[in-house]
């Protein structure tokens, strides 16, 4: 059995707007750098592999988190929301018109305009994770992360997520052959002592 981390990178100043990112590459805002630079992995999982997807905003969560470069992972890369990147999902969802809908109504072939349906992301990540050898711990996305706990939790994308993504928090699971278990609660970052 192997363990899988999941970690959320921390805020951009799209994610503070409420901007649909998708494989913009933004950085992190250096709020979120002072707030990352005071957490650290839980001591079982300081000798994990670290990986993480190209985008800087997690691979620099992953460096400011455990003092180390991850390697990293296309295959790690947020979901592609093509034309509707850089937009407000908010005016999205308030234009009829859009197509835009709740995650909860996506089902796996949901497509944003010029984008990727949940199933080919997940497509894209299966292969990876079934490659991983050792405990782990993987800096990504929302979207990656809500591929892979959907799995692991059996939800098609069909009514309320049966998780709740929040930042500076590991969520795990175990991989055993071809079945994903996932852990009840997440797991928390420590906070550092005070320098």
């Amino acid at each position: 059995m192997i363990r899988l981390a999941l970690l959320r990178h921390g805020h951009t100043a799209w994610n503070r707007a409420g901007c649909i990112q998708g494989r913009s590459d933004i950085p992190l805002d250096d709020q979120a750098r002072k707030e990352l630079r005071g957490y650290a992995l839980p001591a079982d999982w300081t000798q994990a592999d670290l990986w993480s997807s190209p985008l800087m905003r997690a691979a620099e969560t992953a460096e400011l988190i455990t003092g180390r470069a991850p390697s990293t992972a296309h295959e790690l890369t947020e979901m592609d929301w093509g034309d509707w990147e850089g937009l407000h999902g908010q005016d999205l969802k308030a234009d009829p018109a859009s197509g835009f809908r709740d995650i909860e109504n996506w089902g796996w072939h949901y497509r944003p305009p010029g984008g990727e349906t949940p199933a080919e992301v997940w497509t894209r990540i299966e292969p990876w994770l079934r490659s991983l050898t050792r405990d782990t711990v993987a800096v990504c996305h929302i979207g990656i992360m809500r591929m892979i706990l959907a799995r692991a939790h059996g939800w098609d994308f069909d009514g309320p997520a049966p998780f709740r993504i929040k930042r500076n928090r590991l969520f795990v699971v175990e991989i055993s052959g071809s079945a994903l278990m996932p852990w009840p609660e997440p797991v928390r970052l420590i906070r550092k002592a005070a320098p």
